[in-house]
């Protein structure tokens, strides 16, 4: 049994059910583990290894609940940097054909590094496509040697330019052969666990990449195994006439059509979704990962989150794929979504005086970064720093001049502040950002891998 002291904190960020904060606070762990939360005087006086984070604000690991990793590799390719979403995958989509196995490692790798950079201990991914023999284990394999958790999303798509689909018929599947491998990933890979590192989640892509009846044997695979579904969905209005036009329904009622409608879903984006579409997601207790930046950069629009919160749906943040991001930063991206929220209120009426609605806080900002995203992957085991959770933190140091003047709340600083690195980042006990440097691999040799790969790629495009 291997047992961690973190102590001294200036501020512990729990995010339980009360919120606390404790001034001086600590944790004690033990194997990965947390055992013991509060101020640093009533904890153990030594452990395996200690830490003491004076100076520094401790906060829960954050969780990413939609990404594609792979996407790191064409970050602002020239042809795709002013599209809108169908144009975007239009351009991209033969690039992406060349993706072989090794880019698959690399990309999770250098999406992963800089995710833990930002404090974020646990993502799902979204592979949909699996090119030149690549395969979701490939992602796996990389994961499990950075050390995040990961929700492998097996992500599919099997309706083709000539079948009425988006996709080109060169990146899709058969269906047979797309069930057969979800069937076998789960078996080899799904931890139900507490504590679990590694967990399948079932994702054809989109309304428009996939077929009705591969949406449908998909969710009866999932119930099966109890494991859980996740898909793009309400994005664009380019999607929303999709819809209407191959289905007779608008995407949320199409998900009724096809058994999607369940508390194991949860859906990227939900831009383009009315109050009705609202209050369906809540009655069958459907999660929402809110991708706001790259809702913004590929001018979608911006999701109604402050209605979907207040009809009770859960809600947790992504980053979306590096290509419509561009970058991985989850704190950041909490900062983005309180901003664009309160972007939403003052063109709804806010900028009147008058006007005395409540914005959207950097608190709650936070809890869509940890609790949120918890529960939209059906995690009970992260989100929060309390007695029996895992011990999944992340510390950034105070005294920099990024903080300067702004610890009158050190808490409220690390969201309305410009977007820092993690000092440390802690999976189960374990250091994965220590110091400000990765401590799993080489940050240099990564990023020279990464380029020369990603170089390639498009050169063949």
């Amino acid at each position: 049994m291997s047992t961690l002291l973190i102590k001294n904190a200036t501020v512990l960020v729990t995010m339980d059910d009360r919120r606390r904060e404790i001034v001086d606070g600590g944790l004690f762990v033990r194997d990965g583990f947390i055992e013991q939360v509060g101020p640093s005087s009533e904890l153990p006086a030594t452990a395996d290894e200690v830490l003491d984070l004076a100076c520094h604000i401790v906060l829960p690991g954050l969780v990413n609940t939609h990404h594609h990793f792979y996407q790191t590799l064409t970050r602002a390719v020239p042809a795709a940097q002013d599209a809108n979403l169908f144009n975007w995958l239009k351009i991209l989509y033969p690039i992406w054909a060349g993706l072989q196995p090794d880019d698959i490692y690399i990309s999770t790798q250098t999406a992963l590094a800089e995710l833990a950079f930002s404090g974020c201990t646990t993502a799902s991914d979204h592979l949909y496509l699996f090119p030149n023999g690549s395969k979701l284990d490939d992602e796996i394999a990389a994961a499990l040697e950075i050390g995040m958790r990961i929700h492998a999303s097996r992500g599919s798509m099997s309706l083709g330019e000539s079948d009425g689909g988006l996709p080109p018929d060169s990146v899709v599947d058969t269906e047979d052969a797309i069930l057969t491998d979800s069937r076998r990933l789960i078996e080899t890979y799904h931890d139900p666990k507490p504590g679990a590192m590694t967990q399948i989640v079932l994702a054809p892509c989109s309304p428009f990449s996939v077929t009705s009846d591969l949406m449908r044997q998909s969710a009866i695979l999932a119930r099966e195994y109890g494991v859980q579904l996740h898909t793009h969905l309400a994005e664009t209005e380019d999607e929303e006439q999709f819809c209407l036009e191959m289905f007779g329904h608008r995407p949320v009622d199409y998900m009724g059509e096809v058994g999607w409608l369940d508390s194991d879903v949860w859906f990227a984006h939900s831009v383009y979704v009315n109050q009705r579409e609202i209050e369906t997601y809540a009655q069958h207790n459907c999660g929402v990962a809110h991708c706001p930046s790259s809702n913004m950069r590929l001018a979608s629009g911006i999701a109604p989150i402050k209605e979907l919160i207040a009809a009770g749906v859960d809600v947790g943040i992504g980053v979306d794929g590096s290509a419509s991001n561009d970058g991985s930063h989850l704190l950041g991206e909490a900062r983005q979504a309180m901003l664009l929220a309160r972007v939403k209120e003052g063109i709804t009426g806010y900028s009147l005086s008058s006007d005395n609605r409540e914005l959207m806080t950097a608190r709650d900002a936070l809890h869509l970064a940890t609790r949120g995203g918890a529960a939209v992957l059906g995690r009970s085991d992260i989100g929060s720093l309390e007695v029996g959770k895992c011990a999944d933190f992340f510390a950034i140091r105070l005294n920099t001049l990024d903080y300067a003047g702004a610890l009158h709340d050190p808490v409220a600083a690390t969201i309305f502040a410009q977007p820092v690195k993690a000092d440390y980042t802690v999976v189960g006990g374990k250091f994965v950002v220590k110091e400000g440097q990765l401590v799993t691999v080489d940050e240099g040799n990564l990023v020279e891998k990464h380029n020369k790969a990603a170089k390639r790629l498009l050169s063949k495009s």
